[in-house]
C-alpha cells in the first residue's frame, strides 16, 4: 500500500488490519465470531437492495424427491440418505450476478439450491452449478459482487470491475477459466450440473467422521450455448430457462440428476496435497472417485411465483443429525450470512411461509416478530421447570472435532501442492477438446475488448492468462493487442 491511499475502517471509523483475510483459529481453523470487521461487512452487504435477492436474484424453481438408492450407513447416520429413502424437496436454479430484468442466458454461475424436507427438518444444500468458486475467504464476497453488479457513478455494468478484481484475486482462475468457457452459458438449467461445493462433515452412529462433497449430475446429458448462441437466445427470450423448466414439467419430462458424493476420510485432511477446505479446489476424481447414492427427480411446477420461487430462503446453516460444517472459510461465512439476509428480505418469521416451513413440527422458543401467526405458548424460555422443549445433545455426537491454533488473519496453511493456477491449468491441458479453447479464448478476448476496459486492465488479464498457461496467455495476448506487464 502507498502512502497515498487512506487506510480501511470500519463504518465507525476504526482502522481494520485486512481486506482479504477473516479471523480463524489457526490458518485453517474456523472462524470467529468476535471478527467484528467480517460480521459488520456481512451484516451490511446482506441489507443492501430490497427488496431482491442480493445475489441470485433472478430464477425458478420447480418440486421434486430425492431417492436413496445406495447404503452410506458406513459414512453418516444422516436419515435423508438411508437407502430407499424418499425425501420431498424444492429446487431453485438462479443466475448469480444479474438482476431481476437480466437475460437467464447471461455469461454467469449459476445457482442450484435444494431444500430437502426431511422428518429431522429442513436440510438445504445450496450450491451453484460449478464444484468451486471466485474466493476463499468471506471477508472478500461483498467487494467481489460489487465488481460484478453496477457501477455507483453511472450505475452500469463495467467489464473493466470484473477484471480488475480477478487478476488482483488469483485465485480466482480456476472458476472464471469455467465461467470464460461455453459452461458459463449452459443452455438450460436441466442440462447443467449441480454442486454443493464445500466441503461437508458426515458422521456416522459409530461417531466415526468423513470430509464430502455433493455432485448432482445431469441425466440430460450437459449441453451448452456458444456465447453467440446464449446472446441471440437472451435477445429473444430473456426467461429462456425459466421457460425451458416450466415447459418440460408440465409436458411431463421430468429432469432428473444422479446424486454423487466423494468422501474423505477424516485423517486424509490434515495432510493432504493441497488445503480440502479451499472453495477454489476441487477433490481429483482419482484421489477420491464419486460414489453415485441417488437420483433427484423434479416433478411439480410452483403454483404461484412469488410466494414458492421468490420467498424461497436457502441457508448452509440448516443441517441435519448426521451432517456438519467443514472449516471451509467461506462456507462459515455463508453459515452466518444467508439466513441473516433472509431475515432482512423476507422478515424475521420467514420460516413459517409454506415453502420454507418443516414438515415435522417446530418446538422453538423464538417469539413475535413481524408476520408471526404460529407463536408458542408458555413457557417462552429455556431452562424451565415446566413441560417446555429441551436440547437433545446427543443427536450431534459425532459431529465435534478438535481444532487449535493462534488467533490470524491469513490465508490457509501452506500444503505442497497450494496453487492457485494449478487446476485451471489441467482444465486446459486435460480436459478442454480444441473447440473448448478457441472457445475460451474468443470470449475472454470478447469480454477484456469492452471499451471500458483499460490497457493496464488488459496487461493484467494477460498476465493472469499467461499464469494459467502460456500458450493460453499468448493467445489473449494477440486478442486483446496488448503484451502483458
Amino acid at each position: 500500500m502507498t502512502d497515498s491511499r487512506p487506510v480501511t475502517t470500519t463504518d465507525s471509523g476504526i482502522p481494520v488490519p485486512s481486506d482479504e483475510f477473516s479471523q480463524s483459529v489457526g490458518a485453517d481453523g474456523p472462524l470467529l465470531l468476535q471478527d467484528h470487521y467480517l460480521i459488520q461487512k456481512l451484516a451490511h452487504f446482506d441489507r443492501e437492495r430490497v427488496p431482491e435477492r442480493v445475489v441470485h436474484a433472478k430464477g425458478g424453481g420447480a418440486y421434486g424427491t430425492l431417492e436413496i438408492t445406495e447404503d452410506v450407513s458406513q459414512f453418516t447416520k444422516a436419515d435423508v440418505f438411508r437407502r430407499g429413502k424418499r425425501t420431498e424437496l424444492f429446487l431453485r436454479f438462479s443466475t448469480v450476478a444479474g438482476e431481476l430484468g437480466f437475460a437467464d442466458t447471461a455469461r454467469d454461475p449459476r445457482g442450484f439450491a435444494v431444500k430437502l424436507y426431511t422428518e429431522e427438518g429442513n436440510y438445504d444444500i445450496v450450491g451453484n452449478n460449478t464444484p468451486i468458486f471466485f474466493i476463499r475467504d468471506p471477508q472478500k464476497f461483498p467487494d467481489f459482487i460489487h465488481s460484478q453488479k453496477r457501477r455507483a457513478d453511472n450505475h452500469l455494468h463495467d467489464n473493466n470491475m470484473q477484471w480488475d478484481f480477478w487478476t488482483l484475486s488469483p485465485e480466482s482462475a480456476h472458476q472464471v477459466t469455467i465461467l470464460m468457457s461455453d459452461r458459463g452459458t449452459p443452455y438450460s438449467w436441466r442440462h447443467m450440473n449441480g454442486y454443493g461445493s464445500h466441503t461437508f462433515l458426515w458422521y456416522n452412529a459409530a461417531r466415526e467422521k468423513f470430509w464430502v462433497k455433493y455432485h448432482f449430475k445431469t441425466d440430460q446429458g450437459i449441453r451448452n450455448f456458444t456465447g453467440t448462441e446464449a446472446a441471440a437466445a437472451g435477445a429473444e427470450d430473456p426467461d429462456f430457462h425459466i421457460r425451458d423448466l416450466h415447459e418440460a414439467i408440465r409436458k411431463g419430462d421430468h429432469p432428473t440428476w444422479t446424486l454423487q458424493v466423494q468422501v474423505m476420510p477424516f485423517e486424509d485432511a490434515a495432510d493432504y496435497r493441497f488445503n480440502p477446505f479451499d472453495l477454489t479446489k476441487i477433490w481429483p476424481h482419482e484421489d477420491y472417485p464419486p460414489i453415485d447414492i441417488g437420483t433427484l427427480t423434479l416433478s411439480r411446477n410452483p403454483e404461484n411465483y412469488f410466494a414458492e420461487v421468490e420467498q424461497a430462503a436457502f441457508e448452509p446453516s440448516n443441517l441435519v443429525p448426521g451432517v456438519g460444517a467443514s472449516p471451509d472459510k467461506m462456507l462459515q461465512g455463508r453459515l452466518f450470512s444467508y439466513p441473516d439476509t433472509h431475515r432482512y428480505r423476507i422478515g424475521a418469521n420467514y420460516l413459517q411461509l409454506p415453502v420454507n416451513r418443516p414438515k415435522n413440527a417446530v418446538h422453538s422458543y423464538n417469539r413475535d416478530g413481524s408476520m408471526r401467526y404460529d407463536n408458542p405458548g408458555d413457557p417462552v424460555y429455556a431452562p424451565n421447570s415446566f413441560a417446555g422443549p429441551v436440547a437433545d445433545p446427543l443427536l450431534l455426537a459425532g459431529e465435534h472435532y478438535e481444532v487449535t491454533g493462534e488467533i490470524v488473519r491469513s490465508a490457509h496453511r501452506l500444503h505442497a501442492e497450494d496453487d492457485d493456477f494449478g487446476q485451471a491449468r489441467a482444465l486446459w491441458e486435460k480436459v478442454m477438446a480444441d473447440t473448448d479453447r478457441d472457445h475460451l479464448v474468443a470470449n475472454i478476448v470478447a469480454h477484456a475488448s469492452a471499451p471500458e476496459v483499460r490497457t493496464e486492465t488488459k496487461e493484467r488479464v494477460v498476465d493472469y492468462w499467461r499464469s494459467v498457461h502460456k500458450d493460453l496467455g499468448d493467445r489473449v495476448s494477440r486478442g486483446l493487442g496488448v503484451t502483458g506487464q
